[in-house]
């Protein structure tokens, strides 16, 4: 998180419940604040933070805590042994190792004795303190490892400036701001008092790589290798977080065979059995877990919900702020993170055979549960956030393989079903027909071309698809305000309704569609007029 995107995300920010706790830091907390506010608000909290006056650390580990506040504390190396502070220089008379770290121990004691508050250490780079090198060294090794021995987490040491320490008294480098305020708010959360229960889960990549509408489940990835290993860990997490007592729930925007299907294949760690609960639709994601709330009564506070699309997790967290939300790593990398956040939350200390039984119980508990149809949140301040780029290309020359394989393998939001081969689209491009695609990208990076439009040459929309892995986006009304200007004030669009495309059926209950015997028309200026605040949050290209 950079500085201008902490101050959109404050700026998109609607307000939340309060988390209230202290900073406990040595150096100038000044710099770390909005970012602090932003990490919180990603969570939907507003975080009021209260600081230590500057350089009075050390004071404050002497006078008890107050009863009923919240403290983190986020620790240097000189925190835990004052010689080794760059400020000072270097002693004149070392002490050995030994004495050192039996300090270090000392003032670690005295901080855990605070309600065992939680901990992050940033390492820096460690003066040479000892005679001998190697010695001086090993102080940095050993100070991790007194943090880590408490349950500390620690940072690494380019998250520190110490020309920023000697400059303004704040140690922070302005490069690691948006990680360590995540790391805070993700630590003050986890002191919550809250026992874990409910994992509501995503399932397209999130339980597997890959969309199982568009790649069908054979092309999916959920082994323990290649595209499929971060999903594999998490299937295999999951798995025991269920053994453990822990009830799974599965919450996705998708047709229910289809949702199940890649769980009943080979090589998936986790069967549909595992779940209390599978609610499969196009409905607002908030409404089917709210729903699962009330059903097997629970609070929300005790629910957990994953999900790889930040538009649903931001949909979920507006009408439910109680539930914690978790996003599913890009990467290998933030993986570790993910499944620790999820281990403090869903801690047990015992198992017993109540807890091994508790999915069967539940389960004929939410038996015959439908999915909610209830309007979801309104999430334009959140999409205008996401800075959005809407790339639009006329395909009617030149390269059409991506525009032509969209058209043959989207199944959800698409216009009819109908498969069109290229020779097929090559002939109506020669009839004065065009094809027109558009590319997303965002904040997070690119999702590549994700809509496809075939309109013959009569100005018939015969082929419209755009890929679930953008629902929510108001893609889908952005771009057809933009063809508003290029297609007749009535336009016909070749409707077929199939099996799959519930979706597109969904778009098309907006006014300015109506039904005729042979498809739908649709009239583009009311649509325009209806929808200009949907092309508003997008920055629209046409090269």
């Amino acid at each position: 998180m950079k500085f201008l995107e902490a101050r959109r995300i404050l700026a998109s920010f609607e307000g939340g419940p309060p988390l209230d706790f202290l900073l406990g830091m040595s150096g100038q907390p000044e710099p770390l604040l909005p970012f602090l506010q932003a990490a919180a608000a990603e969570r939907g909290f507003e975080a009021r933070v209260r600081t230590l006056p500057f350089n009075t650390l050390t004071q404050t580990l002497h006078v008890p805590p107050e009863d009923d506040e919240t403290e983190v504390f986020l620790l240097f190396p000189w925190d835990l042994l004052p010689e080794l502070d760059w400020r000072s220089g270097f002693p004149e008379a070392p002490r050995s190792l030994h004495e050192l770290l039996e300090d270090a121990r000392a003032v670690m004691e005295r901080i855990r004795s605070r309600k065992r508050p939680p901990l992050l250490y940033v390492a820096s780079p460690i003066p040479e303190v000892l005679p001998n090198h190697h010695a001086s060294r090993a102080i940095d090794h050993h100070l991790r490892a007194i943090v880590e021995e408490v349950g500390g987490d620690v940072f690494p040491g380019d998250a520190v400036s110490l020309e920023s320490l000697f400059r303004s008294g704040s140690p922070l480098a302005s490069s690691a701001l948006g990680s360590l305020a995540r790391g805070i708010i993700t630590a003050v959360l986890e002191r919550r008092p809250s026992s874990g229960k409910v994992l509501v889960t995503d399932f397209d990549n999130t339980l597997w790589h890959g969309v199982v509408g568009e790649d069908g489940v054979d092309g999916l990835h959920f082994s323990a290798s290649g595209l499929g290993f971060i999903h594999f860990v998490y299937q295999t997490f999951i798995k025991r977080l269920k053994r453990a007592g822990v009830l799974i729930a599965g919450v996705t925007k998708n047709d229910p065979d289809l949702a199940t299907a890649p769980l009943e294949a080979e090589g998936s760690v986790l069967v549909p059995n595992d779940f209390v609960s599978i609610l499969a639709s196009y409905n607002a994601k908030s409404s089917q877990i709210e729903e699962l709330a009330r059903q097997l009564n629970l609070g929300l506070d005790s629910f957990v919900f994953v999900d790889d699309n930040p538009v649903e997790l931001a949909e979920v967290g507006k009408v439910l702020p109680d539930i914690r939300l978790v996003q599913f790593p890009r990467d290998a990398a933030e993986l570790p993170r993910m499944i620790s956040e999820l281990s403090r939350f869903f801690h047990r200390e015992e198992l017993s055979d109540e807890d091994r039984e508790r999915t069967e119980l539940y389960r004929r508990r939410v038996a015959g549960l439908v999915p909610k149809d209830v309007r979801g949140a309104d999430l334009k301040d959140f999409l205008k956030g996401l800075e959005m780029r809407l790339t639009v290309r006329d395909r009617s020359e030149g390269d059409r393989q991506r525009a032509v394989q969209l058209i043959n393998k989207t199944n959800q939001f698409n216009l009819n079903g109908i498969r069109v081969p290229d020779d097929e689209v090559e002939t109506l491009l020669a009839d004065g027909g065009r094809l027109f695609t558009a590319s997303l990208s965002d904040r997070h990076g690119s999702h590549g071309e994700i809509l496809s439009c075939l309109v013959d040459g009569d100005g018939t929309i015969r082929s419209l698809v755009m890929s679930c892995r953008v629902f929510q986006r108001r893609v889908e009304y952005a771009f057809l305000v933009w063809l508003s200007d290029r297609l007749p004030s009535r336009t016909r669009l070749a409707y077929v309704e199939t099996e799959r495309n519930e979706p597109l059926r969904r778009f098309l209950r907006d006014p300015a569609f109506a039904a005729e015997d042979d498809g739908v028309t649709l009239d583009l200026e009311a649509f325009a007029r209806a929808h200009r605040d949907d092309l508003a949050l997008f920055d629209i290209e046409s090269p």
